[in-house]
């Protein structure tokens, strides 16, 4: 028997789509921001860049692999799924104390919750085969 993606998978799948695509790009220029820095000897900030470029660019391509499974309902990709939202999460927090910019990243750990909690209900567990 073939399980129906509920329509919240469906959006989910998409906006990690949109949302991959702009992780990608994203770290994408923080690491040509991160080679320059370092190239013009600004060796510690541009070390640090590179960092995030690359955290960027692997959060990105995780995104479009949960997207791609989250679309066929393969159980692997709601493992994946959570595990990106608590990465982001965390990220969130670690930037937020760092930063001291709370505004964006309550509004990032409140979506992230929100989708977490949502893969966590019964249904949607037992459209990905979890239950």
């Amino acid at each position: 028997m073939e399980r129906k993606r509920p329509t919240g998978v469906t959006i989910i799948a998409i906006l990690a789509v949109i949302g991959g695509i702009f992780g990608i790009i994203g770290g994408i220029g923080l690491l040509g921001l991160g080679a320059l820095g370092a190239g013009m000897g600004e060796l510690g900030a541009g070390v640090g860049t590179i960092i995030l470029g690359l955290v960027a660019l692997v959060i990105g391509v995780g995104e479009i692999v949960f997207a791609i499974g989250a679309w066929s309902l393969k159980a692997w990709a709601w493992t994946l799924g959570v595990v990106i939202l608590v990465i982001s999460i965390v990220l969130s927090i670690v930037y937020g104390a760092l930063y001291g910019d709370w505004g964006s990243q309550i509004v990032s750990i409140v979506i992230s919750a929100i989708v977490l909690y949502y893969l966590n209900t019964k249904h949607v567990k037992e459209a990905f085969g979890r239950v």
